[in-house]
């Protein structure tokens, strides 16, 4: 299917790792120009030439995301140099484990600033061009939002945060024919949960009593699997579905788990 991103210009937060690499090498993929917004110069650059490598057309923005100023900056470099902005996918965040007991207000407020508020400010500073484009937002977000997890209170309400701004977000912008979808990940296996699994004292005995619990398969969701969801919610072949939260998961957060 010819998602028709062919020369659009789609913003990736953080798609230099995980999640949002696959997305910007599916994106590519399909034609489009990624520029991908993240602190890293070196891993923006070591994606950026994967891309390029595999002849795909990729830019990159240093931004550090935490920073209002950066956010804002990211996005008029953008439009500097390609005058134009077709797509955003907020993508950066981090389970950073700042929990009810753990935690304390001055982390709590740095994770959401880490999680949530530059979905926020991405999507503001990006409107104006994205109502000329008439384009799409896609924000990812975390099952940990609908079922909990423990001890990561602020990734939480991060992610149920994004949830509610999708909503809010497809509701204010009907009127400019931008669209808005969430795409949720439950159980999707990045270098950061591979760090996060190498915690425990028997890291394997850990994935596999994860895995037998995903219905479909019994398997890792892949990044690519996201990334196609994504892809798609940012093409017109989804030109009807706004306001949605997508989880391409397996049906690990919503399927009896005595499957």
């Amino acid at each position: 299917m010819n998602l028709n991103l062919q020369d659009k210009i789609i913003l990736v937060t953080g798609g230099a790792k995980g999640i949002g690499e696959g997305i910007a090498k599916v994106l590519s993929n399909e034609g489009a120009v990624v520029v991908i917004v993240g602190r890293s110069k070196e891993d923006n650059e070591l994606t950026v030439a994967a891309i390029k490598k595999a002849g795909g057309n990729a830019d990159y923005v240093i931004a550090e995301l935490t920073n209002p100023q950066q956010c804002a900056d990211a996005v008029k470099t953008v439009v500097e140099r390609y005058k134009r902005i077709d797509g955003l996918v907020n993508n950066a965040g981090v389970n950073d484990g700042v929990g009810l007991e753990n935690g304390n207000y001055e982390a709590f407020i740095a994770s959401l600033h880490k999680n949530l508020v530059h979905y926020y400010l991405m999507a503001h500073h990006a409107l104006p061009e994205l109502k000329k484009s008439k384009g799409a937002i896609v924000n990812i977000g975390s099952k940990t939002a609908e079922t909990g997890q423990g001890n990561t209170s602020a990734y939480a309400a991060s992610n149920g945060g994004r949830n509610a701004l999708t909503r809010e977000w497809a509701v204010e912008l009907l009127k400019y024919g931008i669209r808005v979808n969430a795409v949720i990940v439950a159980e999707c296996y990045t270098p950061l949960y591979q760090s996060w699994i190498k915690t425990f004292n028997n890291p394997e005995e850990k994935l596999k009593s994860i895995t037998e619990k995903i219905p479909l398969e019994k398997r890792m969701t892949t990044a690519e699997e996201i990334a196609n969801m994504v892809a798609f919610l940012l093409s017109d072949k989804s030109s009807h579905t706004t306001g949605q939260l997508i989880y391409v998961d397996g049906g690990y957060t919503h399927l009896d788990r005595a499957l």
